[in-house]
């Protein structure tokens, strides 16, 4: 069966906020092979949910559910699309949706010094992000993918410029 199709969130197998489980939706009460992963922000515990559900829109309007925290700055049909509409992510701490040329970015995952390396658009983003903090090469140097601190990884739709955050600043 084909994934649904995540404008704002293009590879959510990748990034882990979607895997392989014969769970079964708690929104339609099917088992379609997929379950998500990352944060539903609703009054209940919600702990299956199809990405089918979440695309369409039903798993949030069943639930009262969002799946990330916004940017501030987005017009109101991509906010709703990108809360309640898209799969979101875990992070260490506050999830924040990036955005970028007043559009939501897609978010490409977690993100280390290593992967960083081949965007330096991002690791400017970051580096404007602490400022003239002491430290801050050997914080960027010390990012990784899989640990802490780590980088969240977002690409413009409009621009395709790179930008990222780091939840441990």
């Amino acid at each position: 069966m084909t994934l649904p199709s995540f404008a704002y969130h293009p590879d959510p197998l990748a990034t882990g906020s979607i895997e392989e489980s014969d769970a079964e939706c708690e929104a339609c009460g099917q088992e379609r092979g997929y379950r998500y992963t990352g944060p539903v922000f609703a009054e209940d515990d919600v702990e299956n949910l199809c990405p089918w559900c979440i695309a369409d829109g039903s798993a949030a309007d069943r639930f009262d559910a969002t799946f990330t925290d916004l940017d501030d700055d987005l017009p109101d049909d991509v906010a709703d699309t990108i809360a309640k509409r898209t799969p979101g992510f875990s992070g260490w701490q506050q999830e924040v949706w990036l955005s970028h040329c007043g559009d939501g970015a897609a978010f490409l995952g977690r993100a280390g010094a290593a992967e960083l390396a081949a965007y330096p658009d991002a690791v400017a983003d970051i580096r404007l992000g602490l400022g003239h903090r002491d430290g801050a090469d050997r914080f960027l140097a010390a990012l990784d993918k899989d640990g802490q601190p780590t980088a969240y990884l977002f690409r413009c739709r409009v621009c395709g410029t790179h930008v990222a955050y780091t939840d441990s600043t």
